[in-house]
Parts: C-alpha cells; structure tokens; sequence
C-alpha cells in the first residue's frame, strides 16, 4: 500500500533525525513520494498517535523531542521531574463540592471547594494539565499568581501550615480530547498519561486530589525496583 511505504519511509526520517528536527511539509512528501497528500496525511497521523512525531499548530510536524523523565519514587521526597517547569493558571474558582468530589476529599456534600486548572510548561512547552481541587478553607487567601511559581507542597508547608505526608497515584494510558489538545498544542487522540493523585497531611486528612494528564511525546516514567532472595 501506498501509505505503508510513506510509513517506511518516514519512520526511516524519524531513525536518521534528532529529537525535535522538522519534517518536509505534506505537499513536499507527497511530491518527493509519488503519492497525494492524503496519503502523507494518513500516515502522520498514524506515527502522532504512536508518539513518534508530533503536530506544532503554526509550525508543522517534528520528530519526537527528547522526554522529559520523572523518577518514581516510594518514600517522602519525590524527585524533581527534568527541565525549568512553570505554570500558567487557565481556571481558578470556589464552588460548593458535588456529592462524589466531597466524597473523594472525605468532607460534607457542599463543601466550598477551590478548584484550580493550570497549564504545566517545561523550557515553555507545554506539557501537561493539572486539575487540582482542595478544601478552600485550608488555604485562605490563596491567589492564582501563587500557583504560576514555585513548588506547591512548599507553598502549603511555608504559607499554610499543611505538611505532606503520603499519596495514592494511579497512572493510565489516555487520549487527548478536543480542550486537552488545544492547551497543550498537540493533536486531538494523542497519547497522554492520566494520572490521579490523592494526598494527605501528617494528621492524615485529605488535603488535595489532583488529575493530571501529560503528554505521552514528551514525559515518561522511570522506577528502581529491589529483589530479595524471595522474589519471583
């Protein structure tokens, strides 16, 4: 088929190719190829949802940059991710929680909740969506602005008094939808990591939950496992 040796031959690009190098515009492919840009379209699409390239809005499509890695870690201090990470807060409000988000921050039905939505940046690109909701009285006073810089957990410690203690994360595979590519400025049924994460102070009240999603192109994660003599 026509479009398996576009796939070839741009899978033999991606090999040659550095992290972040430009492809030939479709027309240019399609010309050097033989075959409509349809075609060339078809079989980008196919290696984006694999993560081996990836569509700039603007710019056109590039390999895959090199990942950014974060260490999985078991005990207190979690490693910190790769690269200069910002943020940028897209949505910041306190309403009354609904029955299965109170459940979740083990509080009342209608618990004043503050949710936040913050766009992850690391060297400016972005790279994934946060949706952080907490019980707006823990943080009093809180602003937006404060969530643009620094380290959340220390804004807590320092500012509120709240001091971490431990987490339950789930990690799954996902797809982007429609608002999820447009803050991130990839294209829409890219891979993502969906993670979920719950976490509790040192009196063990739930001070946070947070889902994330991060671009698969871009973030990975690594783990360190140790084996006794009883391991299988």
């Amino acid at each position: 088929m026509k479009r398996d040796r576009v796939r070839r031959h741009l899978l033999k690009v991606i090999e040659n190719a550095g992290p972040g190098t430009g492809l030939a515009s479709e027309r240019d492919l399609a010309a050097e190829l033989g075959v409509s840009r349809p075609t060339v379209r078809a079989a980008i699409d196919e290696l984006t949802r694999t993560g081996l390239l990836v569509r700039q809005r603007g710019r056109g499509t590039f390999t895959s940059p090199q990942k950014v890695t974060q260490e999985l870690a078991t005990g207190l201090a979690v490693p910190p991710a790769e690269g200069h990470w910002t943020s940028r807060v897209v949505a910041f409000a306190v309403s009354p929680a609904p029955r299965s988000l109170a459940a979740d921050l083990e509080r009342e039905a209608g618990t004043p909740v503050l949710r936040v939505t913050r766009v992850r940046h690391v060297d400016d690109e972005p790279i994934a969506i946060e949706r952080l909701a907490l019980p707006a009285s823990l943080v009093p006073g809180l602003s937006p602005a404060e969530l643009e810089s620094g380290n959340f957990y220390r804004l807590l410690r320092e500012r509120f008094g709240i001091v971490v203690q431990d987490a339950v994360q789930t990690i799954e595979p996902a797809v982007t939808n429609p608002e999820q590519a447009e803050l991130l400025e990839i294209a829409v049924y890219a891979p993502i990591l969906h993670i979920e994460r719950l976490t509790r102070d040192t009196t063990g009240q739930v001070v946070e939950l947070t889902r994330s999603v991060y671009r698969g192109d871009r973030y990975r994660i690594t783990s360190k496992l140790r084996f006794d003599a009883e391991s299988g």
